[in-house]
């Protein structure tokens, strides 16, 4: 908490602003979020944040209107406010980083659900007999397409001996490699790294199989880190849509990589705070 006040009052001083100065403060969380009591119910991968009232604390703190909202949900409101989604009546969005969210355009507002946690693709079961996620489910799709998968999937087939270029960087790093590592690597044509790259590839693109076939969009926006990977990563993952939907839908979706980046989820929250938490 300490942390987040700095960035925010660091914010503040930068625009020379006072939080009194503001439309409201909003924070876009990575966890799931109960929007009725502005609560993060608990976040896999944020190990101790569980029932925080996160939106109370922000407006005692600073006297102002305060807001709170899942990260991948501020990234799906700023496609559509700002981004690739722009006009776009019905669009998913997905982040792939960490782990994966997502977020969904409906009518051209954002689907909520009962609660306000809808959209948590990242823990749909993609393998029943998979391995057991932070989030309590088994199987996970973020367990198999997100960045932190892709860096297990390497560094299981370097302790297996497998040859990489990748291994002297694995030594060092405490039998660990970074995505970004990865990728640097496949781009010099080592084969395990292709390998890992076209594994993680082949998963993301069976969600969003998934997920186009259950909501029949007209766009899916994948953000999120893991895309600086680029063409590598998301080509076959787009194909795959292409191949796998109901024909009518392959027809219909349009599968695309943000247009803004890491600024996303920060123009989303904007929105959302500017909107009084209206979506």
């Amino acid at each position: 908490m300490e942390r987040l006040f700095a960035v925010i009052e660091a914010v503040l001083n930068q625009a020379k602003l006072k939080p009194a100065d503001t439309a409201g403060i909003c924070a876009a969380a990575a966890s799931p979020i109960d929007m009725n009591t502005g609560m993060v119910t608990n976040a896999p991968n944020l190990p101790g944040w569980e029932a925080i009232p996160l939106r109370k604390i922000i407006k005692e703190k600073y006297g102002v209107d305060a807001f709170l909202i899942n990260d991948a949900k501020a990234a799906a409101l700023g496609e559509h406010e700002f981004g690739a989604g722009k006009g776009i009546n019905n669009l998913i969005c997905i982040t792939l980083g960490t782990g994966i969210g997502g977020g969904i355009i409906t009518g051209g507002g954002l689907y909520l659900g009962q609660s306000g946690a809808a959209g948590e693709v990242g823990h749909m079961t993609v393998d029943v007999n998979g391995p057991k996620c932070v989030c309590g489910n088994v199987g996970c799709w973020e367990l198999f397409a997100s960045g932190t998968a892709m860096e297990g999937e390497a560094a299981r087939r370097l302790a297996g001996g497998e040859k990489s270029s990748l291994r002297t960087l694995f030594e060092a790093g405490g039998h660990q490699v970074k995505a970004e590592q990865i990728a640097e690597a496949a781009r010099q044509s080592d084969r395990l790294a292709l390998s890992v790259i076209e594994w993680s590839a082949n998963h993301i693109g069976t969600g969003l199989v998934n997920l186009a076939n259950i909501f029949n969009p007209e766009l899916i926006v994948v953000g999120g880190g893991l895309i600086k990977i680029g063409a590598l990563l998301l080509e076959p993952a787009f194909k795959t849509v292409k191949q796998r939907t109901f024909p009518v839908i392959s027809r219909a979706v349009r599968v695309v990589p943000s247009t803004i980046g890491d600024d996303a989820a920060i123009l989303g929250a904007a929105a959302f705070a500017f909107n009084k938490g209206k979506v």
